[in-house]
């Protein structure tokens, strides 16, 4: 069953599994981001797959910056602040965690949930 779109900042989220949807332990959705867009810096409590479906991402997790495209994964551990960007062209990514989960951004220590992994 494919959920809700749920548009941030910087891109669109899909989900694709989650507890909402039947998935005790995972969480599972597709990231689409416009061109030349960065999300916001921030840390995620749950350890992240990133797998390019479409495009390219620079992900940069701790003051380290990867640039990982179709065929290839980021591992985003928790806790980390972190970073992804785009080049010049959309790109897509499959996303896995822990279900659950919440975010916080540097200025904020206010936990956000995650709707699409709920």
């Amino acid at each position: 069953m494919h959920r809700a779109q749920v548009r941030v900042a910087a891109a669109v989220m899909s989900g694709l599994a989650a507890p909402g949807q039947g998935s005790a332990e995972l969480a599972t959705w597709r990231v689409r981001m416009a061109p030349d867009t960065a999300g916001p810096a921030h840390a995620v409590d749950r350890e992240q797959v990133w797998m390019p479906v479409a495009g390219s991402f620079a992900v940069t997790v701790d003051g380290q910056t990867r640039v990982v495209g179709v065929g290839q994964a980021a591992i985003l551990p928790a806790g980390l602040v972190r970073q992804v960007r785009t080049g010049g062209e959309p790109a897509e990514a499959l996303v896995c965690m822990p279900a659950g989960g919440t975010a916080t951004v540097p200025d904020s220590p206010e936990p956000r949930e995650l709707p699409w992994a709920r």
